[in-house]
């Protein structure tokens, strides 16, 4: 069995404002730095063999953070990277929704595009880690989106806020991916 153990990375100055960040390459702020070490704390007794991070700042930040407790291979992938979310990017999230009240603003990446993409790279770690304990730093729609995917519509994306630092966890077996868990936030103080 593989298990994936996806963290959402901590938060950023456009979280605490509710902006949408998308592809935008945000730092995590003090708060956000905060969060990676207590998700470090709470993760380090965990038996993990590789850990996978979007190339976007504030994923890669939490990511190191993280391994400062483990010390395992940190591997880049793009396939991680958060939603692109057109012009609405930069926007208020209250401001994108008047703006483009039916979601979508121009340019921005559909859910099918952000959800083959990460397929693709859940896939590749499948491949690359069959029955390994995996960690993935990544960005809040597009775990929505895979989440949403995997538990056939339990989790809705958009529905639940999937706080900075939760972490979510996927298993592969019997030749198809399940969620056991998400938004978990225990290891996190003031939540």
């Amino acid at each position: 069995m593989t298990k994936i153990c996806i963290v959402r990375h901590g938060q950023t100055d456009w979280n605490k404002e509710r902006r949408l960040q998308g592809s935008t390459d945000i730092e995590l702020n003090e708060m956000g730095e905060l969060q990676a070490r207590q998700a470090r704390d709470h993760l380090k007794e965990g038996e993990w063999d590789v850990i996978v991070t979007s190339p976007l700042k504030r994923a890669r930040r939490t990511a190191e953070i993280i391994n400062e407790g483990l010390t395992i291979p940190l591997i880049v992938k793009g396939e991680f990277v958060e939603r692109n979310f057109g012009e609405a990017e930069g926007k208020l999230i209250e401001e994108s929704r008047r703006k483009y009240p039916n979601g979508g603003s121009p340019g921005q990446e559909t859910r099918s595009e952000v959800l083959s993409r990460v397929l693709k790279g859940i896939g590749e770690i499948q491949s690359a880690y069959p029955d390994k304990n995996v960690l993935l730093v990544a960005h809040g729609a597009l775990i929505g989106i895979l989440l949403e995917y995997l538990s056939e519509g339990e989790f809705v994306y958009g529905k639940t806020h999937l706080i900075n630092a939760c972490i979510n966890t996927i298993h592969f077996q019997d030749n198809k991916w399940d969620v056991k868990e998400y938004n978990q936030t225990s290891h996190l103080s003031g939540v």
